[in-house]
């Protein structure tokens, strides 16, 4: 396996740019995530490490070898598409093993191979069987046997579990991260669902119209969002987002929202006067009878420990809480709302680029690895 370095990649189609001067390090043995909505660039991002598109501009290592304009099969990667690409009138074993047959290995070294990733994947008995007939969760442990026994220096993956149904979604993203962790393989997947990066993933590189908005762990961006796009893409429900205008002044620990004072971290800069918002994840909004902050109850979703309230304040901004399942709350109720001061993060809402989070404090930010924020990048 080996480490995968990508400096500053440029590619651009006629009046069209699809990627932005994108640079990241995959560690060797890293499972790395490119997560983003349709469009973002991230598949075009793999498909330039994988060779299968040449960059305008930048550079691609894998290992210590510039690899840019090498074709794919001038690589030493793996690559697994999201339809399975499999052979419909070879058998499973066949279909494993042609990478292989193709190479001109022995028979012997390709029957030991084959037989090593079936068992590691939990296919052995379906070596016989037509591919044709199989479940779409066993077509996609055989792409991903075809892929092992090539042993290869790196693992990319473009949705490879994009044409599953929910249940079998599930199953083997477990089953992906744990196929990872045997191999401790160098593995990049590009997906548009949180729920797998936030799973599965080391590190995610979150893309946002071909700029690479924030890159980290699962909880720094979780924590620490870096922008309004990635503090509104990832969580389920999203981020809820307060507007308002203000100057503030360094130290500032209170903002005016509306009627009501609401805690924020303390400043450490002047913000000059400017539209801003206040984010606050679902779970840090908490009912309160004597808070100024006031809201209607449109919505509840019972979830059993737990529900998701969306209330609108007078202002009209609709926000969602996330609290316990046994709070007696309906449709139509006025309610106060109080937010945990230590989750808040404020955001500039022209640049759409963070500028204080209550987190930045933790222990977590020693590790924060953050790309420049697309400057037109906007909530919504």
């Amino acid at each position: 396996m080996a480490q995968i370095r990508v400096q500053h990649l440029h590619k651009a189609f006629a009046g069209f740019t699809a990627v932005q001067d994108s640079t990241f390090t995959v560690g060797d043995g890293e499972f790395f995530c490119l997560l983003g909505p349709s469009g973002c660039g991230k598949t075009t991002t793999l498909r330039m490490i994988a060779g299968l598109e040449l960059p305008t501009s930048g550079q691609v290592f894998l290992g210590d070898e510039d690899v840019s304009f090498k074709r794919a099969s001038a690589r030493d990667i793996a690559f697994c598409f999201q339809m399975f690409a499999l052979y419909p009138h070879m058998n499973v074993r066949q279909n494993i093993a042609f990478p292989l047959l193709s190479q001109g290995l022995p028979k012997a070294e390709i029957n030991r191979r084959v037989n090593e990733a079936a068992t590691t994947l939990r296919i052995t008995d379906l070596l016989g069987s037509s591919v044709s007939g199989l479940s779409s969760g066993d077509r996609q442990r055989v792409a991903l046997g075809r892929a092992i026994v090539r042993q290869p220096m790196a693992f990319l993956m473009d949705e490879p579990l994009g044409a599953l149904d929910a249940e079998f979604r599930e199953v083997m993203c477990n089953e992906l991260r744990a196929l990872h962790d045997r191999l401790q393989a160098t593995t990049v997947v590009v997906t548009h669902d949180q729920t797998e990066a936030m799973s599965m993933a080391d590190t995610i590189a979150i893309m946002n119209r071909g700029v690479i908005e924030q890159l980290g762990a699962p909880m720094e961006v979780y924590e620490r969002p870096a922008s309004v796009f990635v503090a509104d893409f990832i969580g389920s429900p999203a981020m809820n987002f307060l507007p308002f205008e203000a100057a503030l002044n360094k130290g500032s620990e209170t903002v005016q929202i509306g009627p009501a004072r609401v805690a924020v971290p303390a400043l450490r800069q002047d913000v000059p006067q400017s539209a801003l918002l206040c984010g606050v994840r679902p779970e840090h909004v908490h009912f309160a009878d004597d808070s100024a902050l006031r809201a209607e109850v449109l919505a509840t979703e019972y979830l059993g420990m737990s529900q998701i309230v969306t209330v609108a304040t007078a202002s009209g901004t609709t926000l969602r809480a996330k609290v316990g399942g046994d709070l007696p709350v309906t449709r139509g109720d006025r309610v106060g709302l109080r937010f945990d001061a230590s989750a808040v993060s404020l955001f500039d809402q022209a640049s759409g680029r963070v500028l204080q989070t209550a987190r930045d404090d933790h222990p977590l930010a020693a590790h924060a690895r953050v790309s420049r924020t697309h400057a037109g990048a906007r909530h919504g």
